[in-house]
């Protein structure tokens, strides 16, 4: 596998160091209830879950009710969120394999801000980020290739190749495809192939205990 060296790498936040798919789950399915919508199953969630939530609320309720939905699930994820968010295994190592080598790293998530910002630092996980970025702290969102060059500003270093944006899920993908970074999967949910194969990573691996070990070899 040759990759280029990274300058920086971008780590997207949920399911990619963080388990936190459990309490959106049934955040989302809430918001669904309280909206007069029936539930999603697990499978049909990880499939429409990953825009920003105002974009998904408004495709969901519209212009006029996704303010009210985005209210419900924020509240439905705060009440469940406590003593329930879960470091995935290696995700730590992972980290600090990048710190120990001076490699500036930049949290960049569809989470709001304010509320990314307190999971991280609830977890001491700030300490490894120069800079952490959730929906409505950049010009655009992710993917929009505008968010990734807000998240790297403070490393001085340039969106390019030499820069890796690690992943879960297919708006990862496309994020750096469209800001001309290297896209590495962790494949934490079982991706749908035909949505990756339109923005295919450049590596993908099973964990991040497989990463990290590939990091080390």
């Amino acid at each position: 596998m040759n990759l280029p060296a990274p300058k920086a790498v971008i780590f997207d936040w949920d399911d990619t160091i963080v388990d936190t798919w459990r309490i959106i789950h049934a955040a989302i399915n809430a918001t669904l209830r309280h909206m007069g919508h029936a539930p999603w199953t697990d499978a049909e969630a990880r499939q429409r879950i990953g825009p920003p939530a105002r974009v998904l609320f408004t495709a969901l309720f519209g212009a006029d009710g996704w303010q009210e939905a985005d209210a419900v699930f924020i509240q439905a994820y705060q009440d469940s969120i406590a003593g329930n968010i879960r470091v995935h295994e290696g995700a730590e190592d992972m980290l600090r394999h990048f710190q120990a080598r001076g490699i500036p790293m930049v949290c960049l998530s569809n989470k709001r801000g304010p509320v990314l910002r307190r999971e991280v630092a609830h977890l001491g996980f700030d300490r490894y980020f120069a800079h952490i970025v959730g929906t409505g702290d950049a010009p655009q969102d992710k993917p929009d290739a505008a968010a990734v060059h807000f998240a790297l500003a403070p490393t001085g270093v340039a969106a390019g190749p030499d820069v890796w944006l690690v992943g879960d899920g297919e708006t990862d993908m496309i994020c750096a495809h469209g800001a001309g970074l290297t896209p590495i999967l962790l494949e934490t949910k079982q991706p749908e192939p035909e949505k990756i194969a339109a923005a295919p990573p450049a590596a993908r691996f099973k964990t991040q205990g497989e990463f990290t070990a590939f990091l080390k070899a």
